[in-house]
């Protein structure tokens, strides 16, 4: 099991940045961000694993930006240029074993 802990979500303007984190409470191989928009079903954001590889959703390619830094078991969510469409719930992901575990979410509202 793993406990995870988002933080740095708020209110940007769009054209803005912000960057997501996320606190493990062990080490794992496999993290990402997923995010939900009002009324629909969650989405894939961006993944990363510990040898570095990673992979994007086209919507935010070149725009959004993961990382991780193993020595605090934590992964990063760098955000820019962002717009109105990317307001939504974002939840910090960590796969282990095939199994799934999700943080409670963090709130990032983009809008002037």
């Amino acid at each position: 099991q793993v406990q995870l802990v988002e933080s740095g979500g708020g209110l940007v303007q769009p054209g803005g940045s912000l960057t997501l984190s996320c606190a493990a409470s062990r080490r794992v191989f496999s993290m990402g961000w997923y995010r939900q928009h009002p009324g629909k079903g969650r989405e894939l954001v961006a993944t990363i694993t510990s040898g570095g590889n990673t992979n994007y959703a086209d919507s935010v390619k070149g725009r959004f930006t993961i990382s991780r830094d193993d020595a605090k078991n934590t992964v990063y969510l760098q955000m820019n240029s962002l717009k109105p469409d990317d307001t939504a719930v974002y939840y910090c992901n960590a796969v282990i074993v095939g199994v799934n575990y999700w943080g409670k979410g963090t709130l990032v509202t983009v809008s002037s």
